[in-house]
Order: structure tokens, then C-alpha cells, then sequence
């Protein structure tokens, strides 16, 4: 086997070597609860170990030797009693600090090995180091060092179940050197090996004795007890024997290892924020590759959750889009005033021209034109049709927001001279004319010869009870001198400069006609407010849409929480080996929330993805779709956010298991 060196040492000022460990009528009892008798296992030890001393605690199974190992190790602590180590009394340590102990101080040596099977022998090594805040370079140099040292450095990358175990104990042994502990609990070191591997296990013990570090070696075996330079045998929970050999005084006098300042740097020491993340994120990676279909369900529900939400949103805007543009075909910023009063039992009003130039001098009105609407018989050739008919001024066409398909629309010169000019809705114009272009063609309205000069696009809204693609436009003037022969308005088209100020322009144009007429003979019926009303149901619905496939997300989270759960019971006993080799709670809490974390983070990705392709097949298909950066990084937001609430208590439950129970689970 390879040598160890030795550490410095000289002689102690009195010629004694300081005591490092003294218990004091230590008891440890179990149960208790509920009425139920308490099982009493230490019954007032009283122990002192000096530093550098090669110590075999020895007794029989149920002896109380491995519950002893716990209480010095810091895994336990006492029912009663003291524990003194380095002249302090542990027993008002916090967990954190007893955590900061076992890092610095102890170095833990198990009978089954006790290495995390998801790590290499390499980052076995390194577990202790990790949670003393040490850089990547420094401690994968040390790890490697004690590795080759051990005669480990071929098998560095090997994990523990590729080793026999002979080399998992000397992969233990390594990481108990890792952080210059000087003390080595050894549990039942060489009980699962052979005799060749026991030999060896028991030959570095010495050789770590004769370094300088103090050796406590539990063991039921009086041969291998026989092999340290005192014994200490227990039975029934009390020291029976002690050969009270102590090693020789050559060792310098401990320096202060439970210095307060010191302590509470050690205690709060960590890695740099980016090193401290990188490390969680790495430790959840190796964990979550190790369950893979496990950690594709649980990312299926996140995906489908997030796919979900940018799905649903992007169609509600899209549809919500959709409308919209129908309403602004229709006038976004529209208002119209037609005859007659809501009151049933009031008399039928009238309006005129003159009204239309009394509705344009109001404030924030952009433009007011007359539409006056009929019923006519159309024919073509011998095709024979009936429709309605419109006549507008040739300025009504910036109104309407309704484009020409082919042709042209009437100009102010026609309407000037009562030009006999018409376009055709696209229903009319296929009923008259099928596919031909109707540009140039004559038809007859009322019996009244007329040309087509242009066809408008299909709109298909209907207003009043007339589809809007079977109206025929013609000049106001023309139509009513030529074809109606009336001057009472069908209504008064209005344009609105600002749409925010629909209610407001309203009341002013009621209130001037209503002026004018000496009685309120008409309505008025604001299209912005109908606009509104809609944009905020279809809102409404979209909303409604995104809580829905938010559930989904919710459910993924729940899913995330549930795994979680069953992962901290899996790995129970791994939690209780980073425990005793120093993590802090908040190290646990931080791994695990860690894991949480990175599902949700690469079910987002995915999620996004997958919404993203869902998104595109629908729109080749003809479905409204709009994405929204907002929602994509809404649900991707959601998504990381339910990972860190629902991994919060898996983590906290896995910070808060008790190190010996957690060691001792199976």
C-alpha cells in the first residue's frame, strides 16, 4: 500500500497531548412517545480521547458502539449529557455548525461504503470540498492527489459499482482525508470485505494514526480492535473495559478549531454565486440523467403546459385580430344618426343634407357624408336580380375601409354630374355577370342605364338586413335624383378623428340636432362603443382560454412537486452521506430546489418549442394564430416560477432529514 506522510507535530508544552473528544454521562434513549416505554441505548458514557490517539470502540451487535460513532461523529446528539470536543460544549450547536464541524474536523468512514452511485470515484472525492467552498481546480487537484496516493488512479472515472471493495473503501477513505480532517470515524471499516481487502483497509488506518490524525475505529471484531493502540469495549450501552493506552505525546497542541469568529465564516462560506449555481445545476443534471423516463414524464407535463398556454393565447389573439378587422371594415371609429326616436308613441323624424353639415362642424367629428339606401331591380343581359342599393358621396369609400377588387370607385365629379356609374358588391356581381369581369359592362337600375366601373372586395358583413356583398354603390346624387327620387336620408355616416372620445362626441351631436329639430326625432348608434364592447369580450375569452391551459401548467407544477418527493425518498440515504461529509441544510435545499428548477426550465424550452410548431401547422392550415412575445415569455416565466414553488417543499423536506436516519435508510 502507498505511504502517508506524516503530519508536523512536537511535543506538547506539558509532555500530554490535549484531549480532543470528552463525553460526560452520555445517554442516548429512543421511543418514548405516546405512552410507549423509551429504549435507553448509551447509559452514561464517560470517554476522553486525546488528539492522535488509534481508538477501537468494540462491543457486540446492540452494544450501543454504532450509536456512539453517531453522537461523536455530530450525526446525533446525546438525550443527556456532555460532548466536549476541542473544550466546547456542542450540545446549543445548530445544524448549520455541527455541518460546519463534521466538514472541517471529521472524516467519515463507513462499513458499506456510503458512496453516491450517480457520481464517478472522482467527484465522490470531491463531495466534502464542495460544501467547503473550495474552487473546482483546487479540489479536483486534491481529489486526484489522494486518489493516486490510495492507488485509485486508474479508476478515477469509474463509478462505484465498477470497483470492488477493497478500492470503495479506500474511495471512502480518500474523500475522509478530502477537507485535512484530523479525525477518522471508521464504522465496521473492513466488516464487508475479504481478509486481503481488510488488510489493506486496516494498514492505512495505521499508516493515517502514524500521520498524526486521530483514528476512532468501531468494530465487533477483537482481531481488528486488537490492531489499534487502545480499546474501549462497550456492553449494554456502558464502557465495561478501556486499555487506556494513549498514544505518545509527540503531537503540538491542537490550535482552536471552535473559534466563534471562525465558525461563523465557516459556516457561512461558500463558493462564489455563479460556482455555487453551476454546481447545483450540474449535481441536478447527473441526478435527473440517471431517470430518464421518470424525468420525461415529469417534463411532459410542464411542456404540454406551456405549449398549451402559447397555443390558446395565440389563437384567442388571432381570432380576437380577426374580429377586429371585420369591426374595422365595418368602422372602427364610426357613428351613425338615423330617423326616427326610440319612443314608440313619438312622431317619425326626418334627416336631410342640412343635418349631415350640422353633424360635421362638431368637435372631433373628422367627417359626417349622407347614405341613403333603396331597394332596385338590376338587369344584365337576361339575368334579373333584386338588391339594395347605395348612395353614398365618393368620399364615404375613406370611410368604409372597404377596398376596390377591380376598377374603380366613383369620383366627386361624378356625383356632381349625377353621373348614371355604379360598383357592384362581388354577390352581385357574380349573380349579373359569373365570372366574366364586369369592368365597362352596362346594366340596367329601375330601368335606368348604368355602367360598372369597378367591383369592390368581398366583405361579408351584413348590415341592416342585407348582406354588404350584394349592395350596388352609385352617387348620392344620382341615386337620389335619378334612381330614388328622395332627399330623406337612410342615415348619416360619421368618421371620428379620436375614438377615446366616441361617448363625449355623441352627446354634443345629439344635443345639436336635437337643436336643431326641436325634438330628439332620430338615434344614434356608436359603432366605437360596439367595437369596444366586443374587444373586450373577445379579451375576455382569451383570457378565459389562457386560464385554462394555465391549469395545465398547474398540473405540470403538481407533477414536478409529486416527483420531487419520491426522488428526496430514493435518495434518502444520499442526503445522509452529503449530510455527514458537511452540506448544510440550505446546501440540500438549494440541490434539490436546484433540480426543480432545471425541469422546468428545460420543460420551458421545450414547451416553447413544441407551442411554436403546433402554432406554425395551425396557420398552414388557416387557423387565426397570433404569438405574442409577451405570452411566450409569460408561460416560459410560469412555467420556471411553478418549478421554484413546487420544488420548495421536496427541498425543504430533504434538508430537514435527520443524517443518521437517512444514512440508515435503505
Amino acid at each position: 500500500m502507498p505511504k502517508l506522510s506524516k503530519r508536523p507535530h512536537a511535543s506538547a508544552a506539558d509532555g500530554e497531548p490535549p484531549v480532543l473528544i470528552a463525553l460526560r454521562d452520555v445517554r442516548k434513549s429512543y421511543g418514548g412517545e405516546d405512552g410507549a416505554p423509551a429504549t435507553e441505548v448509551l447509559r452514561g458514557v464517560s470517554l476522553s480521547i486525546t488528539e492522535g490517539e488509534f481508538v477501537a470502540i468494540m462491543g457486540a451487535s446492540g452494544s450501543g458502539k454504532s450509536t456512539l460513532m453517531n453522537i461523536l461523529g455530530c450525526l446525533d446528539r446525546p438525550t443527556s449529557g456532555e460532548y466536549l470536543y476541542a473544550g466546547q460544549d456542542i450540545a446549543h450547536f445548530s445544524a448549520d455548525q455541527l455541518a460546519w464541524l463534521r466538514r472541517e474536523a471529521f472524516g467519515f468512514v463507513f462499513q458499506n461504503y456510503h458512496l453516491i452511485h450517480t457520481l464517478d470515484v472522482l467527484r465522490n472525492v470531491e463531495v466534502p470540498a464542495i460544501y467547503a467552498g473550495g474552487s473546482v481546480a483546487e479540489r479536483e487537484a486534491r481529489a486526484r492527489a489522494l486518489l493516486t496516493r490510495l492507488g485509485l488512479a486508474q479508476r478515477m472515472t469509474h463509478l462505484p459499482n465498477e470497483l470492488s471493495g477493497g478500492q470503495q473503501q479506500r474511495v471512502s477513505i480518500a474523500r475522509a482525508l478530502m477537507n485535512r480532517g484530523h479525525l477518522i470515524l471508521a464504522d465496521e471499516p473492513t466488516g464487508a470485505l475479504d481478509t486481503r481487502s481488510g488488510a489493506d483497509v486496516m494498514d492505512l488506518l495505521r499508516g493515517l494514526a502514524d500521520a498524526g490524525h486521530t483514528i476512532i475505529l468501531i468494530t465487533h471484531d477483537r482481531e481488528v480492535a486488537a490492531q489499534a493502540r487502545r480499546i474501549v469495549e462497550l456492553r449494554d450501552g456502558q464502557v465495561i473495559a478501556d486499555s487506556g493506552t494513549a498514544a505518545p505525546a509527540l503531537l503540538e497542541a491542537t490550535p482552536a478549531l471552535i473559534d466563534a469568529a471562525r465558525m461563523e465564516e465557516g459556516v457561512s462560506r461558500t463558493a462564489s454565486a455563479w460556482a455555487d449555481m453551476r454546481e447545483a445545476l450540474m449535481s441536478a443534471q447527473r441526478s435527473l440523467s440517471v431517470n430518464r423516463f421518470r424525468t420525461l414524464l415529469t417534463l411532459l407535463g410542464i411542456i404540454i403546459g406551456v405549449a398549451s398556454v402559447i397555443v390558446m393565447l395565440a389563437i384567442g389573439t388571432g381570432t380576437q385580430a380577426q374580429v377586429m378587422a371585420k369591426l374595422a371594415l365595418f368602422g372602427a371609429k364610426r357613428m351613425y344618426v338615423i330617423p326616427g326616436s326610440d319612443d314608440p308613441h313619438a312622431v317619425g323624424g326626418t334627416l336631410t343634407e342640412a343635418d349631415v353639415d350640422i353633424v360635421r362642424r362638431v368637435p372631433n367629428v373628422d367627417d359626417a357624408t349622407p347614405f341613403l339606401a333603396g331597394h332596385v331591380t338590376l338587369r344584365a343581359g337576361n339575368v334579373d336580380t333584386a338588391t339594395t342599393i347605395w348612395s353614398i358621396p365618393s368620399r364615404a369609400a375613406r370611410m368604409m375601409a372597404w377596398k376596390v377588387a377591380r376598377g374603380l370607385f366613383f369620383t366627386a365629379a361624378d356625383d356632381h354630374q349625377l353621373a348614371t356609374v355604379a360598383v357592384l358588391g362581388k354577390r352581385v356581381s357574380r349573380r349579373l355577370y359569373g365570372e366574366q369581369d364586369p369592368i365597362g359592362q352596362y346594366m340596367l337600375i329601375n330601368n335606368v342605364p348604368f355602367q360598372v366601373i369597378g367591383e369592390m372586395s368581398e366583405r361579408g358583413m351584413v348590415t341592416g338586413d342585407s348582406n354588404d356583398d350584394e349592395a350596388v354603390l352609385i352617387p348620392f346624387s344620382t341615386g337620389s335624383r335619378r334612381v330614388l327620387g328622395v332627399t330623406k336620408l337612410s342615415a348619416i355616416s360619421i368618421q371620428l378623428d379620436d375614438a377615446t372620445k366616441a361617448a363625449e362626441t355623441e352627446k354634443r351631436i345629439t344635443d345639436a340636432l336635437t337643436e336643431a329639430h326641436h325634438s330628439r326625432d332620430f338615434q344614434t348608434y356608436n359603432a366605437v362603443a360596439a367595437a369596444k364592447a366586443e374587444q373586450e369580450t373577445q379579451q375576455t375569452l382569451t383570457m378565459m382560454m389562457g386560464l385554462v391551459a394555465a391549469i395545465s401548467l398547474l398540473v405540470g407544477g403538481i407533477g414536478v412537486m409529486n416527483i420531487m418527493l419520491m426522488t428526496v425518498r430514493e435518495r434518502t440515504r444520499e442526503i445522509g452521506i452529503r449530510l455527514a461529509t458537511g452540506a448544510r441544510q440550505r446546501d440540500i435545499q438549494r440541490q434539490f430546489l436546484s433540480e426543480s428548477v432545471v425541469v422546468s426550465l428545460v420543460g420551458g424550452v421545450a414547451g416553447v418549442v413544441v407551442g411554436l410548431i403546433i402554432g406554425i401547422v395551425l396557420i398552414a392550415v388557416g387557423t387565426p394564430v397570433i404569438f405574442s412575445v409577451r405570452a411566450i415569455l409569460g408561460a416560459f416565466g410560469c412555467a420556471v416560477t411553478t418549478g421554484l414553488i413546487f420544488g420548495i417543499m421536496p427541498a425543504r423536506k430533504a434538508a430537514r432529514l435527520d443524517p443518521v436516519a437517512a444514512l440508515a435508510s435503505e
